[in-house]
């Protein structure tokens, strides 16, 4: 039986922990919540006063907590799991938190021959109470290979990125595309309803449509990242038609924010000579005005 601290017993964190025990593992709980921890009353868990508490004597700590400070605290503050944990014992830290944060606990706990992965995880709390998690791991080799077992009874998608820090980079990378989307996504709808189209029917409309179904999904793979930029739709009609769409906006007084934004890239085109380049050549256009061009 795998004996395993959980810390961080929140809407994702709860539910995980649960599996754990759900399938026989010895779990030491931890929350500054006294309502989190009362909802545990299965057999093979152990309510512990403090991270340093939960970590005595286990093998895995699980961290699940809401913010770069509280993972800090719980691993290497004054009460922290730090002061416990065994050597070799792995930390598998799964919030979504600042990557530097990652980092410096990663060096601190090696400096005590602590390991460590990154693991943070994408879906739902309904995915993370059927054990259908997405776990995004960072950390070397044999470390995820340690971790393997623990993350397939929360998880069933774990890919490894790489080294450490890269699990957390990309799940930061998805929540930008994904709450950029959201912002695009009222904005739309609020366009669609300021013009007089009925709401349902534009939804409908978007998403059977490449907007609708998403860039990185459609036109992407096929064009610019399979390496043709010959042009299905150019950038020069791309500024064109964004153009439009924001004149309309404005005529109906809705400033479409991201749209502005937008235009700018795509007007930057012809100074790049771009201009004739398939939409998907906006790729290299934001690399060369980065400088990010080999």
């Amino acid at each position: 039986m795998k004996k395993i601290a959980f810390i961080g017993l929140g809407t994702m964190g709860t539910p995980m922990a649960k599996r754990l025990l759900k399938f026989g593992c010895k779990v030491n709980i931890f929350d500054i919540s006294k309502e989190a921890q009362s909802k545990f009353t299965e057999e093979n868990v152990i309510v512990s006063k403090s991270p340093e508490d939960a970590c005595s004597e286990v093998d895995f700590c699980i961290t699940m907590l809401p913010r770069s400070e509280d993972v800090y605290e719980a691993i290497l503050g004054p009460n922290g799991a730090i002061n416990s944990l065994k050597r070799k014992s792995l930390v598998i830290e799964m919030s979504t938190i600042y990557p530097e944060t990652t980092k410096d606990i990663y060096n601190k706990l090696g400096s005590k021959d602590i390991h460590m992965i990154d693991a943070p995880v994408g879906r739902t709390p309904r995915e993370a109470i059927s054990g259908e998690l997405l776990i995004i791991a960072g950390g070397n080799k044999e470390n995820i290979r340690k971790a393997q077992p623990i993350l397939k009874l929360m998880g069933n998608e774990i890919i490894h990125v790489g080294e450490i820090c890269s699990g957390i980079n990309m799940k930061l990378v998805n929540n930008y595309m994904s709450m950029v989307g959201m912002v695009m996504t009222a904005e739309t709808i609020l366009f669609a309803k300021k013009v007089g189209v009925d709401v349902d029917k534009a939804v409908n409309i978007l998403q059977g449509t490449a907007a609708g179904k998403g860039q990185i999904n459609v036109n992407f793979p096929k064009k610019v990242l399979a390496g043709d930029i010959t042009p299905d739709f150019p950038l020069s009609m791309g500024l064109k038609d964004i153009s439009l769409a924001l004149k309309l906006g404005e005529k109906n007084k809705l400033p479409l924010n991201l749209g502005r934004i937008s235009k700018e890239y795509f007007a930057l085109a012809k100074k790049f000579k771009r201009e004739s380049q398939d939409c998907t050549a906006m790729l290299h256009l934001i690399e060369e005005i980065n400088n990010m061009k080999k």
